[in-house]
């Protein structure tokens, strides 16, 4: 299983074939980023963002930040290529477009072994369709390359024939099952795109509304948006006080010989130290990545 503190609060989509925003992006207040050769990129211009952002990865110079590549599908002429040109460039992981089945997976799985990727190298995946949707547990589970799920709740839209609406209703059952997918395996799993660029207060609240459901993070369109994210899905200074108030109750009850404690009325039991180990190590895995720039 996948599962580290890494601080995935804000995804950012680059497209691949923009040199600007590629080296704009080194300086950018962001978690991750995605170097998108799928969507962003037209057909005739796939083969040069793909090179472009292979010699883009094998400069560096991102600091801490994560980096993943989408690629184009299996089906499409330009998928294999895209796996095998990014397998050993410097990416951290592959998003793979549109997963509807663990056969996607195990395809690329043995693309990247065959290309030399490093073991290090994870799979992420799209969930942009009813059917991927609706398999999300065996996508989740079809290999120890996983590392997240990602919702595409634009196309997912499109299929379900649904509205964008404030609070999302029409996502909820599609969200949480992909958590639950995500989660039963130990994945990283983050929320879908805010397409409104002028919509401040409902972007706000659809990353209330995903911290609340538990993603890792949001995936985002624009530069301005980082801010936001970054503050709806960090740890407050509440959260990490509670926290580390939780660990010194318990342990203090562990050294009496106690199994339980009360701390200001509230039962504390083992499972609240294991999220309160959580808040604190993405606490300090956020502030050592913002440390290194």
């Amino acid at each position: 299983m996948v599962m580290t503190a890494r601080p995935r609060r804000s995804v950012l989509f680059m497209p691949g074939s923009n040199a600007r925003a590629l080296e704009k992006a080194r300086a950018l207040p962001v978690d991750a980023l995605i170097f998108d050769l799928e969507d962003a990129v037209a057909p005739d211009g796939k083969e040069t963002a793909r090179q472009q952002v292979r010699e883009t990865l094998e400069a560096g110079g991102y600091g801490a930040r994560e980096l993943i590549v989408r690629v184009n599908g299996l089906t499409t002429p330009w998928g294999e290529d895209d796996i095998a040109a990014m397998a050993r460039a410097g990416a951290d992981a592959l998003l793979i477009p549109k997963v509807e089945n663990k056969q996607i997976i195990n395809s690329v799985e043995g693309r990247l072994s065959a290309a030399g990727a490093p073991e290090g190298m994870v799979i992420w995946c799209m969930i942009e369709t009813p059917r991927g949707v609706m398999r999300a547990e065996e996508i989740a589970s079809a290999s120890p390359r996983l590392g997240a799920l990602v919702m595409g709740t634009s196309d997912l839209a499109k299929d379900l024939h649904c509205l964008h609406t404030p609070r999302r209703e029409p996502f909820w059952t599609s969200l949480s099952w992909c958590i639950l997918a995500a989660r039963s395996n130990g994945l990283a799993v983050l929320d879908g795109v805010h397409l409104d660029l002028s919509d401040d207060e409902g972007f706000a609240e659809a990353c209330r509304q995903g911290r609340e459901m538990g993603f890792d993070g949001k995936t985002l369109i624009h530069p301005k948006t980082l801010a936001a994210a970054n503050e709806a899905f960090a740890p407050d200074a509440a959260e990490v006080a509670w926290g580390r108030r939780v660990i010194a109750a318990h342990d203090a009850a562990e050294r009496d010989g106690k199994g339980v404690v009360l701390l200001d009325g509230q039962l504390i039991e083992n499972l609240h130290v294991e999220d309160a180990r959580r808040v604190l190590a993405l606490s300090d895995a956020i502030m050592a990545m913002e440390a290194v720039g």
